[in-house]
């Protein structure tokens, strides 16, 4: 089975306290910028639906100006902000093609780190309110159709871990090898596991499975039509851990890039090192606390396509 995943579990364990807790000190979602704002996910549009796959990505944050810069430095992507009603969002593109927004993250008396949320594909996100609640999740933010866009909406699981879900109208992005620059993983850290899993299968319909190449089969792995899609690894049991996602991107080279991480103002949480299956896997924070994984394929292979 192929799988689109470079991983390092003993390094995500170490990284889950102080990821979890920075990521869900908690959030405001502001008002959303007009739809027609939005550029679409395919341009020109395709029919191509990939149900499970994460197609999106937001960023929360105070200082979205200090995120695009560094993003933009870090990764060669490109930004556009879009100005509406005094709302504000800020589009990423890698190449040709949008994969991250950042939002003005509401005001707060306490200072609040970035937040990095994750979408997943579906093919209907109005149909994911009525599921949620019955298997102990929440609505965050509940589903609205932007045009240009699609239907997006924004959840917790069953542990309070933050989630969105995004019915694209101009088709799902190829499932294909992810370009430098490119969202390649993303791993949710969880208290109990198996229970969370039950969650994501009855909600996207995943298949379920212990990742063979893990120490414990507490890892799991998350697929559909046929591909890993996303992983959960245990939480540590620490007094400041909570649940989590962590979306990881491709970089060419991860010793050049951590390297530019600190010069543009952000934290090196796990220095670069030898990964599963013959890759490399660091990770970072922005200046303004959002904490991404950085990965690099040895030899430019995708080690999801090794046996």
């Amino acid at each position: 089975m192929r799988s689109n995943t470079v991983r390092h579990r003993t390094s995500f364990n170490r990284l889950a306290a102080v990821f979890a807790a920075a990521t869900m000190l908690g959030f405001g979602i502001p008002n959303p910028v007009r739809a027609a704002a939005f550029p679409p996910l395919n341009n020109p549009a395709t029919t191509q639906q990939v149900p499970g796959k994460f197609v999106w990505a937001d960023l929360f944050t105070s200082e979205p100006a200090t995120a695009a810069t560094f993003y933009c430095s870090l990764l060669g992507w490109t930004s556009a902000p879009v100005e509406q009603n005094d709302k504000s969002y800020i589009v990423l593109s890698n190449g040709d093609h949008p994969v991250a927004g950042i939002v003005l993250r509401s005001a707060s008396a306490v200072p609040r780190p970035g937040v990095w949320i994750g979408y997943i594909s579906v093919t209907n996100a109005k149909a994911i309110r009525a599921a949620v609640e019955p298997a102990g999740g929440r609505e965050h933010a509940p589903a609205r159709d932007f045009p240009n866009r699609g239907v997006q909406a924004i959840f917790t699981d069953s542990e309070g871990s933050v989630v969105g879900v995004l019915q694209s109208s101009s088709g799902d992005p190829a499932d294909d090898e992810p370009k430098p620059g490119d969202w390649n993983w993303f791993e949710l850290f969880s208290q109990k596991p198996q229970a969370t899993a039950d969650f994501y299968r009855r909600i996207f319909g995943y298949e379920v499975k212990a990742d063979a190449r893990a120490e414990k089969s507490e890892h799991l792995l998350f697929s559909s039509g046929g591909r890993a899609r996303a992983g959960v690894a245990p939480l540590p049991v620490r007094a400041d851990s909570r649940p989590g996602w962590m979306g990881c991107v491709r970089v060419a080279d991860i010793d050049d890039a951590a390297a530019r991480v600190i010069t543009l103002g952000g934290k090196v949480l796990v220095a670069p090192r030898p990964a599963a299956l013959g890759s490399r896997f660091a990770v970072i924070t922005d200046p303004t606390g959002g904490a991404v994984g950085l990965v690099q394929y040895v030899d430019n292979a995708n080690p999801g396509d090794r046996p």
